[in-house]
């Protein structure tokens, strides 16, 4: 036996073998393994903790989904005890997933963290190992979504004076020391955080940068219905400059707009992204006035997107003129705040809603790129046999919603049970000793 026989032979030694791993179990991995059992495929999902873990314990404790039920899930399951226009919280969600895993019984296990991916040298598959044992799979799909390494910008003060924290560390304004907060991020998270914060009675100070800012309904649609009848969840690529563009929009309190010159009627304090820190002084880039202007646009051009699409289809829906009311300019815009002495303005807390990285260190394969990030068309990657589910821009825009992640699921599947054919495959020669094989056997037990 050659020395790399031995290793392979030591380290599979109990192994159990599957066609087809899934790693991770929260939205993602529950519609892959959906759309496997349909096909048939054998599989099985590994899950580090428990079904939908991240919506339990890594989301703060407030939180409800940023689009309605009736639309923000898969489409073989309903909130039944929702009404359709409403926001599920994050514990309702997490419960939709398990129940959704129970309807076609889907093979999880949870405690089990992946820690390894290898491609087998000498034979089609992969080792993967295990915090319980070698697993051997003809495939691996990556499903552990997009919110994996928390990302806080070199630029964070190392000033023992204020307690710092990632937003998924977030839960609640009790948590928090007394004292005003600098919230980092004018995306859905830093919105929603900042607003929380100062219904609490908590001065807050909210860096916003460039963001988009739809309505969260027009003329009686949500605005997740209006981005699909536009056609705008089905856009395919990023547009240049809009790669790094957070969304500023809420189910929270029943789903309001987002409008940041209220927030600041209502005590939030504006300033613009976030520049640099010394010696405890903030310092912010003057761009707020600017970057409320472009979303703005962004807000106006989809009304005016909605108004065409309803003229055009003759639809029989109200008009809202309200919707393009907006506010007078607060001060901290016509007066932008360039420095802030946080310890003089009573700040005791920054939060940083700044977003997250992806970490596929655990996947060592050639389908990443130098910085670490996933070469793959549409979920199928360089590396033949690994797949990626769940992330940004997978394959469209809406690939990070529950039911993006649903569809693109499905091809991913469809692509499996393809290659499954593929290699299933026999040409005339093999069929015919197959076919001869029962035939030897039976002259040879007959002969006995």
């Amino acid at each position: 036996m050659t020395d790399l026989k031995q290793q392979h032979a030591a380290r599979t030694a109990g192994k159990t073998e599957i066609d087809t791993l899934i790693v991770g179990a929260g939205q993602a991995g529950v519609a892959m393994s959906e759309h496997l059992s349909k096909l048939g495929v054998p599989h099985l999902v590994l899950e580090r903790k428990r079904i939908a873990e991240r919506w339990r314990t890594e989301r703060w404790d407030s939180l409800v989904a940023n689009g309605p039920a009736w639309h923000d899930r898969f489409p073989g399951l309903e909130f039944d005890d929702l009404d359709p226009d409403a926001f599920a919280s994050k514990e309702r969600i997490a419960d939709y997933f398990e129940d959704y895993a129970r309807q076609f019984n889907a093979p999880i296990r949870t405690g089990v963290e992946v820690k390894k991916v290898e491609r087998n040298a000498d034979r089609p598959g992969f080792i993967v190992e295990t915090s319980e044992g070698v697993i051997e799979a003809r495939r691996v799909v990556a499903a552990t979504g997009p919110f994996q390494r928390p990302l806080i910008p070199p630029i964070a003060p190392d000033d023992k004076r204020f307690t710092q924290m990632h937003s998924v560390e977030y839960r609640n304004p009790q948590q928090l020391p007394e004292g005003g907060v600098l919230v980092v991020g004018g995306g859905s998270s830093g919105v929603q955080i900042a607003d929380e914060l100062n219904r609490a009675g908590r001065k807050v100070y909210l860096s916003v940068g460039p963001h988009d800012r739809p309505p969260r309904s027009y003329r009686n649609r949500d605005f997740v219905w209006w981005l699909g009848v536009l056609g705008l969840w089905d856009m395919e690529t990023v547009q240049p400059g809009k790669e790094h563009v957070t969304i500023a929009v809420s189910g929270a309190h029943g789903g309001r707009t987002i409008d940041f010159r209220e927030l600041a009627q209502q005590g939030i304090t504006l300033v613009g992204l976030t520049k640099s820190f010394d010696q405890g002084v903030a310092s912010f880039q003057p761009d707020l006035a600017a970057s409320l202007a472009a979303g703005d646009e962004n807000y106006l051009s989809l009304l005016d997107a909605a108004d065409a699409y309803i003229a055009r289809n003759s639809l029989d829906l109200p008009e809202e003129p309200e919707a393009r009311k907006t506010f007078a300019e607060p001060a901290c815009v016509t007066h932008p705040i360039l420095e802030l002495d946080l310890a003089a303005a009573g700040v005791t807390t920054i939060i940083w809603a700044t977003g997250f990285a992806v970490d596929f260190s655990w996947l060592q394969v050639d389908a990443l790129d130098e910085q670490g990030k996933p070469r793959h068309q549409r979920g199928v990657s360089s590396e033949p046999g690994i797949y990626f589910l769940g992330l940004p821009w997978l394959s469209r825009r809406g690939s990070t919603f529950i039911w993006g992640v649903w569809h693109d699921a499905k091809h991913i599947a469809d692509h499996i049970a393809t290659q499954r054919k593929y290699s299933a495959y026999q040409d005339a020669t093999q069929r015919s000793v197959e076919a001869e094989a029962p035939v030897q056997a039976a002259t040879r037990l007959g002969a006995r």
